[in-house]
């Protein structure tokens, strides 16, 4: 379906996804309305009535060209993404990641949404699809119960669900520094990248034990708790074996304390939370312990012994639909062929995939108000990755962050190791986006049959 002008796309939802999206339409010049339900009401993750809210870390993970998600976060700068440029105007030291000042981030997304002159905001809760077409539906991980249930309805096909769990946030003049060190493992990123709060064997033992006697927050009978494997709750992790933890998120390799000259059996790593750095989260601590105990077991990691929480870890229903049963080729329902899907309700996970997500909708919806056939980012791109997963015939169908097995093989390469493989994939993903970019450019004068499009600061 090819959309005529003049054209008006409705967003419902203001996270990453309906943000990207919207700011990719508009500045194409076609007119936007935002529905946002808050600030009449909130998810039970959000604290904020601002827009692009960060429910979870503070971090968009790695920043290499070596890593998927590194590539990914390059291409949508290629693009013009509206996240990335919010996202390296408030970046924080974070190694060889790219971490945000939350507050800061989405008061610049909130700042820029809301002065586009062809952007409106309607703060209302929609309880359902809306009938203003087309429409993007970017909800998020905690897609209202109404509107859900419409979307089952009309798609017939039952929704899945699991948790996700937010990490703990502990506030910076409450840490013992004495304690802890600085660094980043096997020195990348800096000396200031980390706080690391080292664990010999006993204290690592104590504190197993600690996490498996805690009390945890018991799922509803009617709830089937289906975890991603990449954000598995710490409690979850313990039950898998007592070694799980030290092998995952507290694994000590590349870390010498510099109290003892020797890598610790265990650390907990925090993260810088702002640009002020009076916060830090617990990397890799997601959690459904109950809040008593949340304060008791974290309190045994050495230096946070007298810790103060600016927050707490809690855990957050994630709604998806069956993406390659419910969206068509060029990405819109096959039930509903003027409405599209975008960000986490489709499938994908994580900050960076979700705004990912909504930039190529945007992109695509733009296509189509032109006249021109909804070109898709090449299979070879991160981008087109995104795509390959929420098309892909895999059962059951699971989220997923954008990873390297989502890419087609390099043709005729030697036999290379896993980092020259991947930057290999980089550099070809980079060259084949470059004429995609070309393509539905917005500084390209009347490219592919689209006009020059406008570029707001």
């Amino acid at each position: 379906m090819l959309y005529r002008s003049p054209m008006h796309v409705t967003v419902v939802g203001a996270g990453l996804a309906g943000c990207e999206c919207a700011w990719q339409l508009a500045r194409r010049h076609i007119d936007v309305t935002i529905v946002e339900q808050k600030p009449s009401k909130r998810t039970p993750a959000q604290q904020s009535d601002r827009f692009a809210e960060l429910v979870c870390s503070n971090s968009f993970r790695g920043e290499a060209l070596s890593n998927a998600v590194g590539l990914l976060k390059e291409e949508m700068r290629r693009m013009g993404s509206l996240i990335m440029m919010c996202a390296d105007q408030t970046r924080v030291p974070a190694g060889g990641a790219l971490a945000v000042d939350r507050e800061r981030f989405s008061s610049e997304v909130t700042r820029r949404i809301e002065s586009h002159p062809r952007i409106s905001v309607m703060h209302t809760e929609a309880a359902f699809i809306p009938e203003d077409r087309p429409a993007v539906i970017a909800t998020g991980p905690l897609t209202a119960d109404a509107l859900a249930q419409d979307l089952e309805r009309r798609l017939g096909s039952a929704r899945l669900a699991y948790y996700d769990a937010i990490a703990p946030v502990v506030l910076a003049d409450s840490i013992d520094w004495d304690k802890v060190f600085r660094a980043s493992r096997y020195d990348k990123g800096g000396d200031d990248a980390y706080v690391n709060c080292p664990m010999d064997r006993d204290q690592y033992t104590a504190f197993i034990k600690g996490v498996e006697a805690s009390a945890k927050v018991s799922a509803h009978a009617f709830e089937d708790a289906k975890y991603f494997e990449g954000c598995l709750p710490i409690e979850v992790m313990v039950a898998r074996g007592e070694l799980t933890l030290a092998y995952g998120p507290m694994k000590p390799v590349g870390l010498i304390d510099p109290h003892t000259g020797r890598r610790p059996y265990a650390v907990v790593q925090l993260r810088q939370e702002d640009h002020a750095a009076t916060a830090y989260n617990l990397v890799g601590f997601q959690t459904r312990l109950t809040y008593a105990e949340q304060k008791q077991v974290f309190r045994m990691i050495p230096g946070l012994e007298q810790a103060e929480f600016e927050r707490l870890g809690s855990v957050h229903r994630n709604t998806f639909v069956d993406a390659p049963e419910v969206l068509d080729a060029d990405l819109s329902v096959r039930a509903m062929p003027d409405v599209y899907l975008a960000g986490q309700i489709t499938g994908v996970e994580g900050y960076v995939e979700s705004a990912a997500c909504g930039l190529i909708i945007g992109t695509v919806l733009a296509l189509k108000h032109h006249h021109r056939a909804p070109v898709l980012p090449p299979k070879t791109t991160a981008l087109g990755a995104l795509v390959t997963h929420l098309q892909s015939s895999r059962s059951p169908y699971q989220p997923s962050n954008v990873v390297w097995s989502l890419f087609p093989p390099l043709d005729d390469a030697p036999r290379l190791k896993k980092r020259a493989r991947h930057e290999a994939l980089a550099a070809r993903a980079l060259k084949t986006l470059t004429p995609y970019v070309t393509e539905v450019s917005v500084d390209g004068a009347g490219v592919g049959g689209m006009p020059k499009m406008a570029v707001y600061s």
